[in-house]
């Protein structure tokens, strides 16, 4: 009989694939060569990209990075390039205009010597971001992203301490009531208060507390501090080349001088009024005369606290807003619409869904409204129609009207992109959420909302996009944004003619921001897929 069976005993080792089944090859095949249509897209595509790089990639390469004006940059290159140049203009890019301007283009006309400001500022934004789109770190973190906002303000803009301290109070001011009068008295009423209370702290005793501790300050350091301050003043005058920074400081000591010179004076005007108020009165003047008088003791009683302010403030040099500009004024007002738009985006969406009509009515008017006003004509109203229904004399800071304007206008869009996701949730979520008897906010806390927002991460990532991008808009109102700082660069006669260098490192940094911003999205979509 035959021995041969049919039977393995053994079974094969695995055999590597053919490379056609696996790797790049196969990703080639599927998805470049697939067909002869796609075939024939593909090779045109590739001969597209040919034709585009090999005019860019040369451009960029063979650019300038030392002249000192646009001339100069073209003598240069026309040199380096020889034929190809005389045939082709200036055949390559000037970034020498790039390596001169890149610090009025990230920080605009903010002064040189406190730079370090903005860059402590930013540095500190990514700490305080980094507990908030990374779950994986140590909640205790969302501690300093709280306090964060108030330093940011504080170091961005200086002045007295006392003032963001103030702020902050505000808050946990109205933290406090809702959660005493919210237990007493209902959750309306909590949220009304919260509301309420700090804007009531912020707008009457705020400054009042603030002038008060100046005007202690100022009075301490009265005695010697001027003296002080007078050598300081003294020395640096003395020097010969004075740079930038020595002129801020120079300038900054200069005016702290004058105001511990006008305190006195000042003080002396206040005595005055008063007691030209105090004759008007005993000898009958008129009540227009007696206005007068009480107009002058006002007038004289606000320089005394402006210089005491100044005297004795705590603090650092303030920077007027109309320094800022570049991609700094850009990051700051992005960052604070995002961050600001999307909790005021799901009080929205909410209020679009509560049963409670007035709150109804007003959510879908206010989502309405701003949905169909384009966001240049917010930056006019902020600009200049705001200050007609503030109170005379009332300064409200440019930069702080426009992120009021884009937080509004992104929380319109913000709403309705998370109205969709609680849309696309089944009943049966609201339903055990019931059957757990959760109330209203701890169902929507807990439940609703968690699902909503990953649902709707992709669209609210492309409205971060979006206002990110919208920053440049503020060029229209004259502040002067990386957009904005082109036209001021280019009225530099060294400079003049010179576009595509400028627009082309603007459009590098915006696409890393935006890049960055959708990379996480997707990041954040994988970490959320769970499925269902």
């Amino acid at each position: 009989m035959s021995n041969i069976g049919y039977v393995r005993t053994k079974m094969l080792p695995e055999q590597v694939p053919p490379s056609s089944a696996v790797g790049p090859i196969k990703w080639i095949r599927e998805n470049l060569f697939s067909s002869v249509l796609n075939t024939i897209l593909t090779v045109l595509s590739v001969f597209f990209l040919y034709y585009v790089l090999a005019i860019v990639l040369p451009w960029v390469w063979n650019g300038s990075w030392t002249a000192g004006s646009l001339k100069e940059c073209r003598e240069v290159i026309a040199a380096a390039a020889g034929e190809y140049a005389s045939e082709h203009g200036h055949g390559a890019a000037c970034w020498s205009v790039i390596r001169e301007r890149y610090l009025q283009l990230i920080y605009g006309f903010y002064p040189a010597e406190e730079y370090w400001r903005p860059n402590l500022t930013f540095a500190l934004m990514l700490v305080a971001l980094l507990p908030i789109l990374f779950s994986n770190l140590p909640r205790k973190m969302l501690w300093f992203s709280a306090f964060y906002p108030f330093v940011a303000f504080w170091l961005l803009w200086g002045g007295s301490i006392f003032t963001p301290l103030g702020v902050m109070i505000g808050f946990v001011l109205g933290y406090a009531l809702m959660l005493l009068m919210g237990k007493r008295f209902g959750s309306i009423v909590g949220t009304i208060c919260a509301i309420v209370a700090p804007i009531l702290w912020w707008s009457l005793a705020v400054g009042p507390i603030d002038t008060a501790i100046s005007g202690v300050v100022a009075d301490m350091r009265a005695e010697s501090y001027p003296a002080k301050l007078e050598r300081s003043v003294s020395e640096l005058a003395a020097i010969n080349d004075v740079d930038g920074s020595m002129r801020f400081k120079l300038t900054a000591k200069r005016t702290l001088l004058s105001a511990f010179a006008q305190i006195d004076p000042a003080r002396a005007n206040v005595v005055e009024a008063k007691q030209s108020l105090v004759s008007a009165k005993a000898q009958g003047a008129t009540a227009d005369q007696i206005d007068v008088a009480e107009t002058a003791v006002e007038r004289a009683v606000s320089s005394l606290h402006r210089f005491k302010n100044e005297a004795g403030r705590v603090g650092l040099d303030p920077v007027e807003s109309a320094k800022f500009g570049g991609f700094m004024l850009s990051i700051i007002i992005g960052v604070s619409g995002i961050v600001l738009s999307l909790p005021l985006g799901v009080l929205l969406a909410l209020g679009r869904q509560t049963n409670l009509f007035i709150v109804k009515t007003l959510c879908v008017g206010f989502i309405e409204f701003i949905r169909g006003v384009p966001l240049i004509t917010l930056l006019f109203v902020a600009s200049t129609l705001l200050n007609y229904f503030l109170p005379p004399g009332t300064t409200f800071d440019i930069i702080l009207r426009v992120v009021i304007m884009v937080t509004l206008f992104a929380a319109a869009y913000m709403a309705e992109v998370i109205r969709g996701g609680l849309a696309a949730l089944p009943t049966g979520q609201y339903e055990a959420a019931d059957a757990l008897g959760l109330d209203y906010w701890k169902a929507t806390r807990l439940i609703i909302m968690p699902q909503a927002l990953k649902i709707s991460i992709p669209g609210i990532v492309s409205t971060f996009i979006g206002l990110f991008k919208d920053t440049t808009l503020v060029s229209i109102i004259g502040l002067l944004d990386p957009i904005g700082l082109t036209a001021n660069i280019r009225a530099d006669a060294n400079w003049n003619g010179i576009v595509w260098e400028l627009y082309g490192f603007i459009a590098l940094m915006f696409f890393i921001f935006c890049f960055g911003m959708s990379r996480y999205s997707m990041y954040l979509e994988r970490k959320l897929k769970t499925g269902h």
